[in-house]
């Protein structure tokens, strides 16, 4: 299903691409917090949501903090994938794309970001309108894949399949 539109030995030019300075915050602070805790605070939660859009601010603003933790503490540590992913999306505001976020920079085990640039870049030019969990599983199992085959960490992966669809993408409407 999944297949990469560039030499996946370019993967290291497009993430070296990517502006890494919108990453600062999440990624050096935020990321090593939630991962050394095991569940996200409240601000931690709004910040690594708003990372990824700002549209559901209002509806992530709603989450009260302690169906936060335990919402996220349950994605973080259960060894069930699919629970995984999917307690997520019952905080509001919070659809695949963003659970996929909180996965990325809360888990220790590397998991991509769900977004329609990714997704574009590895030949998806039109992503599921409700992803499942079928879907998220089969490209998180080809990202790590290809992350390995690779040589380059999934943050770089991500980087590199959004930045690459940034630059060669033609985005309409």
């Amino acid at each position: 299903m999944f297949s990469l539109r560039f030499d996946r030995k370019d993967l290291p030019h497009w993430a070296d691409c990517y502006p890494v300075e919108e990453d600062k915050e999440i990624e050096i602070v935020i990321a090593p917090q939630v991962r050394a805790r095991g569940y996200y605070t409240k601000n931690e939660f709004q910040k690594t949501c708003n990372w990824k859009t700002h549209r559901s601010e209002p509806l992530v603003e709603k989450n009260p903090e302690g169906f936060i933790h335990a919402a996220t503490q349950t994605a973080l540590s259960t060894p069930d994938e699919r629970l995984r992913i999917e307690v997520l999306t019952l905080l509001d505001g919070v659809g695949w794309p963003t659970a996929s976020v909180l996965l990325h920079f809360g888990h220790s085990v590397p998991y991509p970001i769900l977004d329609f640039r990714a997704l574009w870049s590895l030949e998806i030019d039109k992503p599921p309108i409700d992803y499942d969990f079928n879907f998220w599983w089969e490209y998180t199992q080809f990202c790590r894949h290809l992350a390995s085959e690779a040589g380059v960490t999934m943050r770089n992966l991500d980087r590199a399949l959004w930045q690459y669809s940034k630059e060669n993408q033609k985005v309409t409407g």
